[in-house]
């Protein structure tokens, strides 16, 4: 296949050029580059020199993926990379990888090049079908693949993860007439609760806080230090008989819980935190769940160690993970379910502020049996 060039939206993509070796080794230095890419680590400048050499004309020469270098159309200065990581004529589907400079991000660059990479693989080359793919927690490339009119439709595991990542991915498709126009808003813009939300979940779990009377609390990720106190915590009767924890717990349960806490913050679905009394040891555990289906709605649950209970640490806890869900997550909605005469749930729920506004009949599962649940709600308006 001939190597073309691509111009539109002030971007220039072209194929890749010896003189390109420098600043390829310079933005692959990058530590957000080698953390979702495949590129080598250390990154070293024989490296780049292979990439932009033998490496893509190779691809090139046996059609079997399209590299192109990301410019400025107007200065011809290298701002990232975009194009056919993988391309089968024969069945007509393509897969789109990038990455962006770092003196190039927060200018649209990867959005305008992916979409005008898409529009010159289906009307040139005629493929059917663009896929694109990202390890789980890769937010700015899935704020990228939605903006250029991918529909992300689920995750898969991945078949060569980056070393040291997760072994999940996201991934979407692109087909014909799919792509927006140029200037076109599209999906996912700046400001949507989409883009919000991958600012907060792209980035490291920020530590909360929160007072219980005169005692200042800290709501920060779960870590392995908590493992011991969380399986004593489980193995305490009143837990076993108001939640779902597997009985008996095991130190294993445990160490999935931390592995399910961090990638579903990756995933941007549930932020999990451990309380944590003023010596930083662990007093509970509360989660705030994304519906799946109700971006605006969210679940609490909750749990406390057995030496902290009755002393406010749970209803200060609440407030804190709500307010942040709410001002930071831009929830509409939180609810909160319990199990009819779970009281010490109930207080704490009241005290944050829920309202309880019923009974929901055969409400939960409760170890192979529907009990009967208590259902309360908080709205914005209710925390003062």
């Amino acid at each position: 296949m001939e190597p073309t060039e691509i111009i539109e939206e002030g971007l220039l993509l072209r194929p890749w050029r010896a003189d390109d070796a420098e600043a390829v080794y310079r933005a692959c230095q990058d530590p957000d580059i080698q953390r979702w890419t495949t590129v080598p680590r250390p990154y070293r400048p024989e490296h780049a020199s292979g990439f932009v050499t033998d490496f893509t004309a190779s691809v090139w020469r046996d059609g079997t993926g399209a590299p192109f270098a990301v410019c400025d159309a107007a200065t011809g200065e290298l701002l990232g990379s975009c194009g056919l990581v993988t391309l089968d004529t024969r069945v007509g589907s393509g897969e789109v990888g990038y990455w962006t400079a770092p003196w190039a991000r927060g200018r649209g660059v990867t959005t305008r090049a992916t979409r005008a990479l898409a529009r010159w693989a289906f009307d040139v080359l005629k493929l059917r079908r663009l896929s694109w793919q990202a390890e789980v927690g890769n937010h700015a490339s899935r704020l990228v693949a939605l903006r250029a009119g991918f529909r992300v439709e689920g995750r898969l595991r991945l078949a060569d993860p980056v070393p040291g990542g997760r072994s999940e991915g996201w991934i979407g498709s692109l087909l014909p007439g799919e792509v927006p126009a140029p200037g076109e808003p599209g999906p996912a813009g700046p400001g949507t609760l989409e883009a919000r939300r991958a600012a907060v979940f792209g980035r490291q779990q920020p530590v909360l806080f929160a007072t219980a009377g005169a005692t200042e609390l800290r709501l920060r990720p779960q870590e392995e230090r908590d493992l011991d106190a969380v399986v004593q915590t489980c193995r305490d009767p009143e837990t076993i008989r108001w939640t779902t924890v597997p009985d008996p717990y095991e130190r294993s349960h445990a160490e999935s819980y931390l592995e399910f806490a961090r990638s579903t913050w990756a995933a941007g679905t549930n932020a999990c935190y451990a309380i944590a009394a003023p010596d930083d040891s662990f007093a509970g555990t509360v989660d705030l769940r994304i519906s799946p289906t109700d971006p605006l709605l969210a679940d609490v649950g909750y749990l406390a160690a057995p030496a902290v209970r009755g002393r406010g640490f749970m209803p200060a806890a609440l407030t804190a993970i709500c307010a942040w869900g709410f001002t930071t997550l831009g929830l509409a909605r939180i609810e909160w379910r319990a199990h009819v005469g779970n009281a010490p749930s109930r207080r704490a729920a009241e005290k944050a502020g829920f309202t309880v506004e019923g009974t929901a009949r055969g409400g939960l599962t409760h170890r192979g049996e529907r009990v009967d649940a208590w259902v309360g709600a908080l709205l914005p308006g209710d925390l003062t």
